[in-house]
């Protein structure tokens, strides 16, 4: 029997309702701590609630940013989910998948206590 190869897929989005501070960029910071913690678990929650969640292992928040020329009322995150794929296993449904989540955060507008920009949700890609 060949074991299940544990793959990542990427997750972003842009929060409207938290501003972006340089406490953000820095991983060692209480607030960057704090809020990779809050997005891991909501994530999580969210992921292990969707067609991957049998094989959804978990996701990990990689960092926090603004893009340039935006709102620092803004701020984008980026995440690294990870599932074990069987052998012989369809290719993970990123459109699928982005559909869920959509639908699971209200048209992509609300992911717990934050607002997110409904045009900023990528999954893999």
């Amino acid at each position: 029997t060949t074991a299940a190869a544990l793959e990542h897929f990427t997750v972003n989005f842009t929060i409207t309702n938290l501003p972006y501070t340089s406490d953000l960029e820095n991983p060692d910071s209480a607030k960057f701590r704090a809020t990779r913690r809050v997005m891991n678990t909501l994530l999580d929650r969210l992921l292990k609630d969707s067609s991957i969640g049998p094989v959804f292992q978990g996701c990990e928040t990689t960092g926090f940013r603004y893009e340039p020329g935006s709102d620092r009322d803004q701020t984008r995150v980026d995440a690294v989910c990870t599932y074990s794929k069987e052998p012989g296993a369809a290719p993970l449904d990123r459109v699928g998948l982005y559909h869920q989540v959509s639908n699971k955060t209200r048209g992509i507008t609300q992911l717990g206590p934050y607002s997110l920009d409904k045009d900023s949700l990528y999954v893999n890609g």
